[in-house]
């Protein structure tokens, strides 16, 4: 048995994850590390192949591609972790768009410094989210944050672009776009470990790490490993308060902002009073149009290969 199992999303950073797979091959051999690749050929695929590789005593599954593929690696060893596996430590490879949960993390975004991980033995535990709704009404795990509202639909109109526009640009341009198709915030009744909260939300992102879409730092404050949740509620505003808060939320600033309340919890209830939910997870579809969500976080309920 290969003590390290290795999943490639092949089409992962629009191909990108299939071209470097040569590099990736020759740096874990000259580490003279053991392990052998499985390929996902759908959606959803990476969750199955990783409950299974759960029950065949690797040390290490190694997640290569972006944001989607470390998504479904993590849902498929909390699967398994419910059938009372004996879980591999998680590892990230970040060949992906976004790469925002390696960030957060602390994995290097350099390829073959994420490679020399590997071969250290240091690892830790981070906290898993867990979302309840709309498509998924019995929950999906995510590592990195959901979102709901107007990053969502950047994530959207990100995907219909053409592959020459990729990594930051593409979210970019995606967001510039939303501007002009979401911009009536709904009203939403948020309920944060009992507290409740009544208001038009263009926009509210509960994160485990710290960073979405490649740039936009919902997040700067959060700790993958507090058994907290860190939110980002924005308020109606208007479409030239939408742009100026662009740069607030790339550097991490926007907390001064009087459209944002930055809080923190560990049960999360949203619901929808006038108009829908557009939800994400780690950049997943969760709903289209959905009118409630339960979002709860699992401390320390994984242990990922970091520095």
């Amino acid at each position: 048995m290969k003590q390290i199992c290795i999943i490639v999303n092949p089409t992962a950073g629009k191909g990108a994850a299939k071209k470097l797979l040569p590099e990736i091959e020759q740096v874990i051999d000259g580490l003279g590390l053991d392990y052998e690749i499985k390929f996902t050929d759908h959606p959803g695929h990476g969750i199955q192949l990783t409950e299974e590789a759960c029950f065949e005593e690797y040390k290490t599954l190694v997640a290569v591609g972006g944001d989607g593929t470390v998504n479904e690696v993590i849902n498929g060893m909390m699967r398994a972790k419910q059938k009372n596996a004996l879980l591999p430590n998680l590892a990230v490879l970040p060949v992906g768009r976004g790469n925002d949960f390696s960030f957060g993390m602390g994995i290097p975004q350099d390829l073959v410094a994420a490679c020399q991980l590997l071969a250290n033995g240091n690892s830790r535990e981070i906290d898993i989210g867990f979302v309840k709704g709309g498509d998924y009404p019995d929950g999906r795990y995510f590592g990195n944050g959901v979102g709901i509202g107007f990053d969502t639909v950047v994530g959207f109109e990100a995907a219909k672009l053409p592959p020459y526009i990729d990594g930051v640009p593409a979210y970019l341009y995606a967001a510039l776009k939303t501007i002009f198709l979401y911009f009536k915030a709904p009203l939403i009744r948020l309920d944060i470990d009992g507290e409740i909260i009544e208001q038009p939300c263009i926009l509210v992102s509960m994160m485990n790490g710290r960073r979405m879409g490649g740039s936009f730092m919902f997040a700067p404050a959060s700790e993958s490993d507090d058994g907290i949740l860190n939110l980002c509620i924005a308020g109606q505003v208007t479409r030239w308060q939408v742009i100026g808060l662009f740069p607030q939320v790339m550097s991490g600033t926007h907390e001064k902002n009087p459209a944002i309340k930055m809080l923190t919890g560990k049960a999360i209830k949203i619901s929808a009073i006038e108009g829908t939910l557009p939800v994400h997870a780690d950049g997943e579809t969760i709903c289209v149009a959905g009118d409630a969500l339960e979002v709860d976080i699992l401390p320390r309920a994984l242990r990922l290969v970091s520095p």
